[in-house]
């Protein structure tokens, strides 16, 4: 499995690269937070680390770090626009439960 995106996920990405040149690639991870435990991050990378995970998706570098891969490994990433709403979606088959707000959630603990 790997990371992937979609087409209008892929095109928002590009522009954020294209706006930060010197930007290594896109990172991609979790941090813990919220109700359930997890949030996703994106950010611009300034570096690659020892420890990421490097993919190349329809030309948009991303990273992992070791840590949010096991997390997030198999996740499709959108972009939606919903009236002057914009954000990155998430659809993540690691993921077992989610917080009522929407903003983190939980997988279950490797056996």
């Amino acid at each position: 499995m790997s990371i992937r995106l979609t087409a209008s996920a892929r095109d928002r990405m590009q522009a954020f690269l294209a706006q930060t040149p010197a930007a290594a690639a896109v990172r991609f991870g979790v941090k813990r937070t919220g109700c359930s435990g997890f949030a996703y991050t994106v950010d611009l990378a300034e570096q690659v680390r020892d420890d990421d995970r490097v993919f190349d998706l329809d030309g948009v570098r991303v990273v992992v770090d070791a840590a949010s891969l096991p997390l997030v490994e198999g996740t499709v990433i959108d972009f939606r626009r919903d009236g002057l709403n914009a954000s990155f979606a998430f659809h993540n088959p690691q993921a077992t439960g989610a917080c009522g707000c929407g903003e983190s959630f939980t997988v279950e603990p490797a056996a």
